[in-house]
């Protein structure tokens, strides 16, 4: 039967009612039932609106224009009291609200936050194992990237935000370091190839004026660029220049200068030890992080023997394609062609980097003309296709998505990072195009943004395994329409999905069997075509983010199977327009919770 088929889920299942709402009980009018649902609607909104207003920089990230001469709290005391808050709301929920007095969407929006609760409250224990630094997506990254792309600068009074924001890094940063060193004497430390690379992407937000010679610094030339397009004075230009400059030098300049020393001091007391296993509890940390991330309560064992069974699978149908093409030599050798062959890399300059972006941006253009055949509700947002800024190239993901603006005023982002163009081959373009653009992360996230008659958690709802899982499994969506034309892109396809399955092997390797760094990156090299310098990336990504990346395959295997289990059960009456609409029509949630959302739809359908 359907869910028979289903992998396990996180065993506090989310129970969403299967049908129409049950209004059989005497003591329960419709009217009743649509007052209440309202009434909990309108204390979400409310919880919603105070913890917005707790985080300015959040506001910015939605093209709000409040608060923004302010950066976030970030200090441990600021964490503890949100997570406080987070807890009182779900006691005061339940003594307000009853869950068999709400309509079908109240009864999801209540359980979702009741699960989000939950899940914090197991995790919470464990907030100060989760490195505050990384090589990736710290906060000494994170705060140009939000400068530079997020706030925007069209009066006086934005810039003057902007230069106050300037002005507020030192203590911004400063909440960081401290949650760090508090981290270290807990004995939580990266590991010691980690902090050359902090160093070197820390350097590099202050290479140039005002912190030294040469051409202007990265944030120096975003605020002089923006100041220079006002519609002012240019006595007032130069004077927020000049106030621009100060604060630069002043506040952020300090700021990193002090992040540089902590990074090199602790570097010297770093070890070569890389999983989570190394750390206090461990194993106990990393389980929560497999349960937050999946939302399941699959094992660590279990989810490596998955990853085993995936990648052999994979290699299978990889073979066929071998097989297609004329390719003589075994699946290791098909690799290595990939990987060295010059016909499946663009030139590694300027005029490469422009090739590729022409070409990414058509694939997006041609999917986009294409949604009517798979989707029936699609985002109004639009679209676009960037390069990565050649400030944080060398640490930023080979390629992901920002979401648009909740106010309309900023596209969707597909971000690729062309900092050497080897590492980006065209076999792969069309699958990753798909997966970080359209129809993947922004036809979910976009859609989700824009759902009506559900609360703004929900819409900004961030479960990992649903996510990602939905953006693998969009890999393949455009094969229904013959879009995989080249047997390489085909091969691109299956590339990018064992590369997720891959993932479940060495993450789990890593932080549960104590791989070594070596031993993880060997294992890809031998059973993913991916390039070299993109698996070494990748494993180092792996290290310093246990769990996260077992998400992808796990929320993908269980899209998959909902779907050919409808299909089973349907025959002629699936529509995979319906059932896409279904995935996407509620938001991001928990694997248990889509497969009750599909399960009452194939009911229905029957």
């Amino acid at each position: 039967m359907f869910k028979s088929l289903l992998i396990s889920v996180f065993a506090g299942a989310l129970l969403v009612s299967c049908g129409e709402t049950n209004t059989s009980k005497p003591n329960i009018s419709k009217a009743q039932i649509e007052t209440q649902s309202q009434e909990l609607n309108d204390w979400f909104a409310a919880r919603y609106e105070e913890d917005l207003a707790r985080s300015p920089m959040l506001q910015t990230y939605l093209g709000l224009k409040t608060s923004q001469d302010k950066l976030d709290d970030e200090s441990q005391a600021a964490l503890d009291e949100n997570y406080a808050i987070e807890q009182q709301n779900i006691t005061e929920m339940r003594k307000l609200f009853n869950l068999d007095k709400l309509d079908r969407q109240g009864k999801i929006s209540y359980r979702l936050f009741e699960y989000n609760g939950d899940v914090s409250k197991t995790d919470h224990p464990y907030l100060d194992h989760q490195y505050v630094f990384n090589h990736m997506s710290g906060p000494h990254s994170n705060f140009p990237t939000f400068m530079v792309n997020f706030h925007k600068v069209e009066t006086i009074e934005d810039a003057r935000g902007y230069i106050a924001r300037l002005g507020a890094a030192k203590q911004y940063f400063a909440q960081f370091q401290a949650r760090t060193e508090d981290q270290v004497k807990a004995g939580i430390v990266l590991p010691k190839f980690v902090y050359g690379k902090l160093i070197t992407a820390s350097k590099n937000v202050l290479a140039g004026e005002p912190f030294s010679e040469g051409a202007d610094s990265p944030i120096y030339t975003d605020i002089k660029a923006k100041i220079e397009k006002l519609d002012a004075s240019k006595a007032d230009k130069n004077a927020l220049q000049e106030q621009a400059e100060q604060a630069l030098s002043t506040s952020v300049g300090p700021a990193y200068e002090s992040l540089i020393a902590m990074f090199e001091a602790h570097e010297k007391i770093a070890g070569n030890d890389d999983g989570a296993w190394k750390l206090p509890n461990g194993e106990a940390y990393y389980k929560t992080r497999l349960r937050y991330y999946t939302t399941t309560d699959l094992s660590a064992d279990a989810i490596h023997a998955i990853g085993l069974k995936e990648v052999a699978r994979i290699q299978a149908e990889m073979r066929q394609i071998m097989q297609q093409v004329k390719f003589e030599g075994s699946l290791q050798d098909f690799y290595n062609f990939l990987r060295t062959d010059e016909q499946f890399t663009f030139s590694n300059d300027d005029a490469g980097r422009a090739q590729y972006m022409r070409e990414a941006t058509a694939v997006i253009d041609d999917m986009k003309a294409r949604l009517d055949e798979l989707f029936i509700t699609k985002p109004k947002a639009d679209m676009v296709v960037k390069r990565v800024e050649p400030f944080r190239e060398a640490s930023a993901f080979g390629a992901f998505y920002n979401r648009p603006a909740q106010d309309g005023s900023r596209p969707g982002t597909y971000f690729i990072n062309l900092k050497d163009v080897r590492q980006q081959p065209t076999y792969l373009m069309q699958a990753l195009a798909y997966h970080e653009g359209i129809p993947g992360h922004h036809m979910q996230i976009a859609i989700a943004m824009e759902l009506g008659g559900i609360p703004e958690f929900r819409k900004q709802g961030s479960h990992t395994a649903y996510i990602e899982g939905w953006a693998l499994y969009a890999e393949s969506v455009p094969a229904e329409l013959g879009l995989y034309t080249d047997p390489y892109k085909d091969f691109g396809r299956l590339s990018m999905e064992i590369f997720r399955a891959a993932r479940l092997v060495v993450d789990t390797g890593i932080h549960s069997q104590k791989w070594t760094r070596e031993q993880a990156v060997q294992y890809m090299l031998e059973n993913i075509a991916n390039p070299e310098g993109d698996i070494r990336a990748e494993i180092d990504r792996y290290i310093v983010w246990p769990g996260q990346a077992t998400a992808y395959k796990i929320g993908m295997i269980k899209i998959g199977d909902l779907k050919k289990s409808a299909q089973a059960e349907l025959g002629d009456k699936f529509d995979i327009r319906e059932f896409h609409d279904v995935v996407l029509a509620n938001g991001s949630v928990p694997l248990s919770v889509l497969e009750e959302l599909v399960g009452e739809w194939v009911a229905s359908k029957q």
